[in-house]
């Protein structure tokens, strides 16, 4: 049986690559690492169909580096246990991560110190976001490089590439340019989708020409998996987050849909959760709590159906008041705390040594707790939350906080009692 045309047309050498042009041209990472004949660990992420693990095996491929593909699903420790058999043969080995993201712990913690003596070489694939994604301990360990959705034109060009390679059509075929500018539409910057998409019309057409009413039988629903621009699928995650923010529920609903497209419940969830608590937050608590709920109900349903659950949250979330008070003050006291380490009083403290049973906190007095003064001295005035009015909830924060406000906190605990 004959390979799939996106199979036979794999790219072997850097020249070969459509695309990626910011990491194969001659300023390009990548093409330094062949001139300079140094490699590193890296984690290749981006949408589907851009060439991330064709990436990985030219690049070794050049190096003249040995390599082994593993699956962080499908392959098991017993299958990584053979690779680093054989790497202690072949020192630097190359082992090609797909779904990288996906690892468990088990295998993360046998590949970690293969990494990092320099045993094995990790190139991770994945179409997740890896500053979300990724285990910190593997992503600390690999540099991160973005793989594009690939042009229209780029996309052109492959296409033309395979209706002329000996490998791939061979001139068996011709095709209307506007059917080449259709498929490329589609893909949405997918090569391998447009070449398969190719390889099914080449199949069913009966003259040996390829038109545009052909694609359009065969091609009923534009791959979506990705972002319509060239900027790729994580622009569409930044879009979402950015109109809830911005309150444009018609837009919110649009980058939604095209998150559900992809299938990507990851991050949706993961961006209505943050939105929630970072951009909701006090202005609305019960919706941050009907959000949670949507999703574990999403979640439980799975798509098709949980796009309706998702529906209702975005627009709650949408047309909710808006607080970024919270999210504001913890990275406030954040950049104090990264700054300078104040000791915790003394009279907070679990154990405390030697203290006057006088000057210790005492537990059972619950009518001076809101006198008690908790910061450190140095910065006893510091104010990180500053309440934004925006709903009667916050308002009422506000209210109460001025009221203790006008309390006059002290650090002498027996003057208290």
């Amino acid at each position: 049986m004959k390979e799939p045309l996106a199979f036979r047309l794999r790219p072997q050498t850097l020249d070969e690559v459509i695309g990626q042009e910011h990491l194969t041209n001659e300023n390009g990472i990548l093409r330094k690492c062949v001139k300079q004949q140094t490699m590193f660990s890296m984690i290749l992420f981006g949408p589907p169909g851009t060439g991330k693990t064709t990436l990985a095996m030219v690049l070794a491929n050049e190096l003249q580096i040995p390599y082994r593909l593993f699956n962080a699903v499908t392959s098991n420790k017993k299958d990584l246990e053979k690779i680093f058999d054989e790497a202690k043969y072949y020192r630097g080995m190359i082992v090609i991560v797909d779904e990288v993201h996906r690892l468990n712990k088990d295998k993360q913690d046998l590949l970690l110190p293969y990494i990092e003596d320099g045993t094995i070489t990790l190139i991770g694939a994945t179409t997740a976001n890896p500053y979300h994604s990724i285990n910190p301990a593997i992503r600390s360990r690999c540099h991160l490089l973005e793989v594009k959705a690939v042009t229209q034109k780029g996309v052109v060009l492959a296409l033309q590439r395979a209706l002329q390679h000996p490998n791939g059509l061979n001139n068996q075929y011709t095709m209307d340019e506007d059917a080449l500018d259709m498929i490329a539409r589609y893909s949405n910057g997918d090569i391998r989708y447009a070449l398969s998409l190719l390889d099914l019309v080449t199949l069913v057409t009966t003259t040996n020409h390829i038109s545009c009413e052909l694609v359009k039988e065969y091609a009923k629903v534009p791959n979506s998996s990705i972002s319509s621009s060239d900027d790729g699928h994580y622009d569409a995650v930044s879009a979402f987050q950015k109109s809830i923010r911005g309150s444009d529920v018609d837009a919110a609903l649009y980058y939604l849909a095209r998150l559900i497209s992809a299938n990507d419940m990851d991050s949706i969830e993961r961006r209505l959760l943050v939105i929630a608590y970072e951009d909701i937050g006090l202005a609305n608590p019960a919706a941050c709590a009907r959000c949670v709920q949507a999703i574990d109900a999403a979640k439980r349903v799975g798509f098709p159906e949980a796009q309706i659950i998702l529906a209702n949250a975005v627009i709650d979330l949408t047309l909710s008041p808006k607080s970024r008070s919270a999210s504001d003050a913890i990275h406030e006291a954040t950049a104090l705390v990264n700054q300078t380490a104040y000791q915790v009083p003394e009279y907070l403290r679990l154990t405390p040594v030697g203290l006057d049973p006088k000057d210790a906190y005492d537990y059972g007095r619950f009518d001076i707790w809101h006198k008690i003064q908790y910061l450190p001295n140095e910065i006893k005035d510091v104010e990180f939350y500053q309440p934004n009015i925006n709903s009667s909830y916050e308002k009422q924060l506000a209210q109460n906080r001025d009221k203790l406000k006008q309390i006059k906190r002290t650090n002498e605990l027996r003057s208290l009692k």
